[in-house]
């Protein structure tokens, strides 16, 4: 007789089909979750993996200069006088901590910490990256000169000399963490170039006195830290107020990752993780700006950006932000580190009418690398020049036709329905196609970025702008790409035109 088989059926009831599902979706979640974990670990892992494959960290990437301004300092220190006497100090340790610790290995020409070499700044007449004073017996004004993220005050000389000509008083101000080593922006916090602005500011209204007008001049993040002064004033910060801004490549508003950035900054402070703390650990041959770049550099700025548009959004009214200082901005419409379009959303389109205006350069319509372009900027002028009328005044600096190297400037004055043309006598020089964000500052003939460097001059022992290479790849000691992106405006003269009737000279 066959085997026979009984099967008993349960009926569930709703509670123990609710915790089968329950029970069945907790070990799915679980599943999930390990999985998940695991492959974050897997690409963390990786990512550090790759981040520590880098080039070591050389003596200046791990320099410890404690002699450097912080905000903790602006009650010691509050005027420029004993900024540079704190200064010297700072350069003194600079010495003594990167120059005289230099590996044999690393005492090349072009490095820029091998004393004596191509590129040592302290071995030319005048070493820019420190704060320079330029002075008058009897100045017309004054104004503040603030350079860039990872820059030196020599990126603001050229503009500085022409306004100092022009019987200005000029404090060229190097800010905290520049000007000595890359490991200077490891720890450095906007707040201490904001104390740094403050400093320099009042020192020159106390050197102006109360009737002569005073200007801030901002290169990138200088031109940040202009804005943000700006906006403290009218928050109602017990400062001295500027008359006016020029800003050079604003850097207005950061990518928003940098926001998660802080926390790889914070792991590269564990043993053994410390080059999780640079985006880019490159040699050091430019004497001027550092070739690497540290995580914390770019939260600093992030967190910069932020703060100006809390403040704009505080004091923004109907008609966006009054009694801002009158302003005038230069940028490259192709600037691959702060974009136009948040130029214009982030600070001009919240600008009350009051006298602003923005000066746009083209990318040159008359070279076979138009048609290689990602995306063409003509959808941002075009859309510009196109509205009814701006509470700015617009001009964009273009090719006077597409079978022509010739420029000129198309200028829609603030509240106009049409633009009106300009001949301003000048042309792409043959080969560029574009400018780029470092180029706004510098003229043609600077010594050390320019096209065709001032001959003579003294002023450097290399000039990285003019330098051009062709050959095999991954053979030079400095990265191939540095030589593509343009280091000088051959617009410079048009720029500090513009510079001079906006302070009426």
């Amino acid at each position: 007789m066959p085997p026979v088989y009984c099967v008993k059926w349960y009926r569930l009831t709703p509670q123990e089909a609710g915790n089968n599902i329950y029970r069945t979706l907790k070990h799915l979640l679980l599943a999930l979750t390990y999985g998940l974990l695991g492959s974050v670990i897997v690409i963390v892992g990786a990512y550090v993996y790759m981040q520590e494959n880098r080039p070591d960290l050389k003596v200046w990437h791990r320099a410890d200069l404690d002699a450097e301004f912080h905000a903790g300092l602006a009650g010691e220190i509050n005027d420029i006088d004993g900024y540079l006497q704190l200064e010297e100090k700072l350069f003194e340790q600079l010495d003594q901590q990167v120059y005289a610790q230099i590996d044999a290995t690393d005492r090349r020409q072009i490095n820029r910490y091998a004393s004596g070499s191509l590129t040592d700044p302290g071995s030319y007449p005048q070493n820019w990256n420190r704060t320079f004073v330029l002075a008058h017996d009897e100045p017309v004004a004054g104004a503040v000169l603030l350079h860039g993220l990872s820059d030196s005050p020599y990126s603001l000389r050229a503009l500085g000399q022409q306004l100092h000509d022009r019987q200005f008083e000029v404090i060229g101000l190097r800010l905290p963490g520049h000007g000595t080593a890359p490991a200077g922006l490891d720890n450095v916090s906007w707040h201490d170039f904001t104390a740094a602005v403050r400093i320099a500011v009042t020192s020159m209204r106390a050197r102006l006195g109360p009737d002569r007008p005073l200007y801030l001049v901002g290169y990138s993040n200088g031109a940040a830290l202009a804005v943000d002064y700006s906006l403290a004033v009218l928050e109602g910060e017990d400062l001295p107020p500027a008359d006016g801004l020029v800003l050079l490549s604003p850097a207005i508003e950061a990518p928003g990752v940098a926001a998660y950035a802080i926390w790889q900054a914070r792991f590269s402070r564990l043993s053994g993780l410390e080059k999780l703390g640079w985006t880019d650990i490159q040699p050091e041959f430019d004497p001027y700006k550092y070739n690497s770049f540290t995580v914390n550099a770019g939260v600093q700025i992030y967190q910069l950006t932020q703060n100006i548009a809390r403040r704009m959004q505080r004091l923004s009214g109907v008609r966006g932000v009054k009694s801002f200082p009158k302003t005038l901005a230069f940028q490259s419409v192709v600037d691959a580190t702060i974009k136009p379009s948040a130029l214009v959303d982030a600070l001009f389109m919240k600008l009350a009418p009051g006298g602003h205006e923005l000066v746009l350069f083209d990318v040159n319509r008359h070279t076979d690398a138009e048609p290689l372009l990602r995306a063409d900027p003509e959808i941002l002028t075009d859309n510009l020049l196109g509205q009814s009328s701006l509470p700015f005044t617009l001009t964009l600096v273009t090719n006077a036709s597409l079978d022509s190297d010739r420029v000129v400037a198309w200028t829609k004055p603030a509240g106009a329905r049409a633009a009106y043309e300009e001949d301003i006598d000048l042309a792409w020089p043959g080969g560029l196609f574009s400018l780029s964000h470092v180029a706004i500052p510098f003229p043609p003939d600077d010594p050390v970025y320019g096209g065709v460097p001032q001959a003579g001059s003294g002023e450097a022992g290399i000039s990285l702008g003019s330098i051009t290479i062709r050959g095999e790849r991954n053979l030079l000691q400095i990265p191939d790409n540095y030589f593509l992106r343009l280091r000088y405006n051959p617009f410079f003269a048009y720029l500090s035109a513009r510079v001079l009737v906006f302070l009426k000279l």
